[in-house]
């Protein structure tokens, strides 16, 4: 109705008729609604659509029923030493599961205080404070705060998706842990969410939960804990980063003291207690470096690998699912072994730092330069070779740079591995000199390939006894020229060059003279025939049937070299190498089994035959060195490469065998003298090592000597003919011999006449 239709007389009757005027007005609102309709309904059905979209993307973040009844915590797989040690956890994030009963009473008490005082009174999240804490973060554009634990966990424990970077995302996972929380609590009991949500909680220093997180700052198990320790972890959960104690102690500590006295208020404890507590600062554990600085770390991840292979197979993954790996590491020996590399290496490092001059080799050094920046990450993330080129021109005058190359380059190496032969479990492994610094570096028990040298030698005179000649069979020790397939010409020498006489294969090998060990594989024991021997014996490298493996041409790795040897006091009996005896989900429930794979390579004789001749080596020969520090039974043998380049030597008990390779990662780089023999290089590691462990009381090994089998016959022989003495031979001596393979009487001294007619010395008038 228009204004020229609002007559005085209408006007006085809408201002006095209430009837009148209430038509006259709802008949205004029909109109304008029949005016809006279509925009009204336009806005209703985009606010139901905007709310049902809403909706849609809420619960398209929500996990499923299954995840929610079946929540998976990503747990860490723990690898144990053979005496139940942990050696180190293998994970992305560092978890250990921990059951509430195993907790002190007042950790729960305290997180309760703080963070959710109302927790056992409502069903997963506080609707008043929720709601009224919805409607500030719209009034202002922020979301944050109400979080009940319940929501907390549902937060940490499914992911929820909300990207934190705008209010709409925010406002979202808020939503999310709402409807989430509610059917967590439909789910679990009390108990049960309390327990979930200290097991997933983080606390820094990629800790997951309060049993890691016990030992990453306090060194010990959760159950341990103190009141002024378990309250300052409950603090920091409002920000691991900003309350970390070890680099914010006074922040991680006030925030401990609202913790407190938050329990105060609550009556949990006295106001004196609260006192006593807050007066305590906690010591907390030196904190581990980002890389693995336990005492078997080229061992770990050697392990890490091998479950990685094994987790199609088993369906685990093997840095989320809580595996129990138990190992054949034996921690004490590994100990051992760190204190023997040690102790040799530190000095043995300044003799050769004195005798190493850079200003010879210009060539090594900037190429171990050049090595260093292109591995850079400066270097690698430039684009373009002008760039990269430019770089490298600028650091290669970097003083530091250049001095911190020289240090590491010049760097002594060690691969050390030991085996209890009669069941091949690696008892020890140092893959590496600095292994307090390594993360996923080179291990050079497994990862490198070195000719062995003279260290090689024991095959071919196994193939000489087993091809039935005695120890006693002489060899000249003259120079040989042999051809070689490359058409070169290979001339051997002795590492003295000496030459001249005839060597026993005995006092050959104890002496490690090339060229009797040369003249023995060109005509006792063929090459063809030595290489399968080794790889009968565990040599997986390969091995090309030519002369020159006679003095270890060839490439072989430490563990392979080492395992071999475990053949000659385990009676002839080869034991592949084995580091994980078993595999545990967990529950505890067994994965997999390993057991020893077993089989004969050599005959029990020939082992023991073998075994006598390299303790000739090490009481006599070139493997002296050990005596200085261990005087028990032991046989073994050294190896030293040409210019010095690679020590060696593997030594055995009758129950360990140990091997160590000491050289350098730049193959150019040799030690140049003599102090680089196997004998001064590598020898004394294994004299150190055997002697710290067979002296260690924990282990207390027993005193065993190596067992001669009944075919092993002790015999005279005469010293000129190396055969069966009769009455008239003038020297004699023992030898022992395989009774499979009788060695004839003496053919010279056949009567007391066998003189007769030589010439005889004058009488001498004085």
């Amino acid at each position: 109705m228009g204004k020229e239709n609002y007559s005085s007389e209408k006007m006085n009757r809408y201002f006095n008729d209430p009837s009148y005027r209430k038509s006259i007005l709802q008949q205004k609102g029909m109109d304008f609604f029949r005016n809006r309709r279509n925009f009204i309904l336009s806005f209703v059905l985009v606010i139901f659509a905007a709310f049902f979209l809403f909706a849609i993307h809420v619960i398209s973040g929500l996990p499923s029923l299954e995840k929610l009844e079946n929540p998976q915590l990503e747990l860490a797989t723990r690898i144990y030493a053979a005496d139940g040690d942990v050696l180190d956890l293998l994970s992305y994030k560092n978890r250990t599961s921990v059951t509430l009963d195993k907790l002190p009473p007042g950790l729960i008490q305290s997180l309760i205080a703080t963070e959710d005082k109302e927790f056992y009174n409502h069903w997963g999240v506080n609707a008043p404070r929720f709601v009224r804490q919805m409607a500030i973060n719209v009034l202002t554009l922020k979301a944050a705060g109400a979080s009940t634990i319940t929501q907390q966990l549902a937060r940490n424990l499914y992911k929820l998706k909300g990207s934190e970077e705008s209010f709409f995302d925010k406002i979202t996972r808020k939503v999310r842990e709402f409807i989430t929380s509610v059917q967590i609590e439909r789910s679990f009991t009390k108990r049960e969410i309390l327990e979930l949500y200290l097991n997933e909680s983080y606390f820094g220093r990629s800790a997951y939960g309060i049993q890691a997180a016990a030992q990453t700052y306090f060194g010990k198990p959760a159950v341990q804990l103190d009141p002024a320790e378990y309250t300052l972890l409950i603090g920091m959960l409002k920000g691991p980063s900003y309350y970390d104690p070890i680099n914010h102690m006074d922040r991680a500590l006030n925030r401990r003291d609202i913790v407190i006295g938050q329990m105060v208020k609550d009556g949990l404890v006295t106001p004196e207690s609260a006192e006593l507590v807050r007066s305590e600062v906690p010591v907390m554990k030196e904190p581990e470096s980002e890389y693995r600085t336990g005492i078997a770390p080229h061992f770990v991840e050697m392990t890490r690998r091998e479950l990685v292979r094994k987790q199609q197979q088993y369906g685990f993954d093997a840095l989320r699912d809580g595996l129990r790996v138990y190992t054949t590491i034996d921690s004490r020996m590994q100990k051992h072994a760190i204190q023997a590399i040690e102790e040799h290496l530190n000095e043995f490092q300044k003799a050769f730092d004195l005798t190493w001059d850079w200003t010879k080799y210009p060539e090594i050094l900037r190429d171990n330069i050049d090595k260093t920046i292109k591995e850079s990450e400066v270097y690698r993330k430039l684009q373009t070779p002008e760039s990269r080129d430019s770089l490298l021109r600028v650091m290669r005058t970097d003083t530091a740079l250049v001095d911190t190359v020289k240090q590491l380059a010049k760097m002594i190496e060690v691969g050390f591995v030991a085996i209890n032969p009669h069941n091949g479990y690696i008892l020890a492994m140092v893959g590496g000199k600095n292994f307090r610094a390594f993360k996923y570096g080179l291990n050079h028990v497994t990862q490198i390939r070195r000719q062995p040298g003279s260290a090689f030698k024991p095959f071919v005179y196994t193939v000489a006894l087993d091809n039935g000649y005695p120890a006693c069979y002489e060899l000249l020790n003259q120079p040989v020229t042999i051809p070689m397939p490359d058409g070169t010409r290979w001339t051997p020498s002795n590492y003295d060059l000496s030459i001249g006489g005839k060597y026993t294969l005995r006092e050959a090998l104890k002496k490690s003279i090339n060229l009797v060990t040369v003249r023995a594989i060109l005509e006792i024991a063929p090459a063809k025939q030595v290489a399968q021997y080794a790889k009968r014996m565990g040599i997986r490298s390969r091995i090309p049937p030519y002369e020159s493996i006679a003095l270890g041409s060839v490439e072989v790795s430490p563990l392979e070299l080492t395992s071999s040897y475990s053949v000659f006091p385990n009676e002839g009996v080869l034991v592949n190498p084995i580091s994980i005896l078993r595999i545990e989900d967990k529950d505890g429930n067994v994965i997999e089994e390993n057991r020893p794979e077993k089989r004969e390579v050599l005959s029990k004789e020939t082992a023991y035959l073998m075994t006598n001749l390299m303790e000739g080596a090490v009481n006599e020969g070139t493997g002296t060195a050990i005596r200085k520090f261990f005087y028990l039974p032991a046989a073994g043998k050294t190896g030293t490469t040409n210019d010095y380049g690679d020590a060696w030597f593997v030594g055995f008990t009758p129950q360990i065998v140990a091997g160590v390779w000491v050289g350098f990662d730049d193959g150019r780089i040799k030690f140049g003298t003599a102090d680089g023999q196997g004998g001064r290089a590598a020898a004394p590691i294994i004299g150190r090592f055997f002697q710290h462990t067979y002296e260690d009381p924990d282990l207390d090994l027993p005193v065993e000597y190596f067992n001669k089998p009944d075919g092993i016959v002790q015999d005279t022989i005469c010293v000129d003919t190396k055969k069966k003495s009769r009455e008239w031979c003038p020297q004699k001596m023992t030898e022992l011999f395989n009774s499979k393979y009788p060695i004839g009487l003496c053919d010279k001294h056949t009567s007391a006449l066998w003189n007769e007619g030589r010439e005889t010395p004058s009488k001498i008038n004085w």
